[in-house]
C-alpha cells in the first residue's frame, strides 16, 4: 500500500464521486437508461439496466466503514437482480477482500475481469511538477462554462467511445454542480479534451480525463491534469486520487504514464469482479 493515502480514503473518494455523477442527472436520462442506486454495507451500488456499454453498473466503496461479508455481497447481487441488470462490476480494494472471497464469489457467480490501478498523489507534488511543464502545443486549457456543458459532455462520450445520446446529457449534468470542477482542452476554439474533478474534504477525485484522437500527442491530457491539480491546491485539498486501466504485458497506457509524470504513484492494483445475471436478461 502507498503510504500517502490509505485505501479507505482512496476508495471513498471514487465511490462518492461516481455516486454523484450517476445520480444527479435529469429524470429523462435516468428513465431512458434505467438508472437506480442504493447504499449497501457502506458501499454504493449503481445500476444502469439499459446501458449498452455495460460500463456504468458498478458497486464500490466497500470495506471502508464495514467489513465485506457474504451477506453484503448477496444484498448487492440481489439489488442487481431486482433491477433486471444483466451485468455489473464490483470494485473492492484488495486490502478489503475477505478471506472467504473465493467462496463468496463462487456462490454469487462473480468472475475475475480486467484490472485497474489506483493512483494517488500529494497535491503539492503535482503542483510543483505542473509549474515546471512546458505549455502544450496549440492547446489551451480552461474551466468549462455553463454554455459549454453539452459540448463538453459530448466530447467526453466520443473520447471514450460511448454513445452520445443520453450519455452526453448525463455527463454535462455535473457541470456547475457543487463540488465538481470540469476543465476543457481547446484547439482552435474546439473542445478536444476533457477532465473533471470532484473535491470532497482533503481528497480531489480525478475523473473523465480524455483527448480526442486528432488532438493527441500535444500535451493536452497532461495540461488537463495540471490544471486540476492547481485547482485542488486552491480548494485546500491535500491528495489527488485517480484510476486507470492496468497495463497488460506488451501494452502501454498513455494516461497512466501521464499521471506518473505528474507525480502520481500506484497505490495498488484492483481487480474488476464481474457479476452476470443467470437469466441472461
Amino acid at each position: 500500500m502507498n503510504a500517502v493515502v490509505p485505501p479507505a480514503v482512496a476508495e471513498r473518494s471514487e465511490a462518492e464521486a461516481l455516486y454523484r455523477f450517476e445520480t444527479e442527472v435529469p429524470d429523462s436520462v435516468r428513465a431512458a437508461l434505467g438508472m437506480n442506486s442504493a447504499r449497501i454495507g457502506g458501499g454504493v451500488v449503481l445500476s444502469m439496466r439499459d446501458d449498452p456499454t455495460r460500463f456504468w453498473s458498478k458497486a464500490l466503496g466497500f470495506g471502508v466503514t464495514a467489513p465485506v461479508t457474504a451477506e453484503v455481497i448477496g444484498a448487492v447481487c440481489d439489488f442487481y437482480r431486482s433491477e433486471g441488470t444483466s451485468q455489473a462490476v464490483l470494485q473492492i480494494a484488495p486490502a478489503f477482500l475477505p478471506e472467504d472471497w473465493d467462496d463468496i464469489r463462487a456462490r454469487e457467480g462473480i468472475t475475475a475481469g480486467s484490472s485497474w490501478v489506483k493512483l494517488v498523489c500529494p497535491v503539492e507534488e503535482a503542483v510543483a511538477r505542473a509549474r515546471a511543464l512546458e505549455p502544450p502545443a496549440g492547446i489551451r486549457v480552461a474551466p468549462v462554462e455553463a454554455d459549454q456543458a453539452q459540448e463538453w459532455g459530448a466530447v467526453v462520450t466520443r473520447a471514450f467511445g460511448m454513445p452520445e445520446e443520453h450519455y452526453a446529457r448525463m455527463t454535462a449534468a455535473s457541470v456547475g454542480r457543487r463540488g465538481w470542477h470540469p476543465f476543457a482542452a481547446l484547439l482552435d476554439g474546439e473542445i478536444v479534451g476533457t477532465g473533471t474533478m470532484h473535491a470532497d474534504g482533503d481528497a480531489a477525485q480525478f475523473f473523465a480525463g480524455a483527448v480526442l484522437p486528432h488532438a493527441r500527442k500535444r500535451g493536452g491530457q497532461t495540461a488537463l491534469l495540471a490544471a486540476r491539480a492547481l485547482r485542488a491546491r486552491d480548494l485546500g485539498c491535500r491528495v489527488l486520487v485517480a484510476e486507470t486501466g492496468a497495463e497488460a504485458p506488451g501494452t502501454r497506457n498513455s494516461s497512466l504514464h501521464n499521471m506518473l509524470r505528474l507525480g502520481f504513484q500506484v497505490a495498488y492494483e484492483r481487480r474488476n469482479w464481474v457479476w452476470r445475471s443467470s437469466t441472461g436478461a
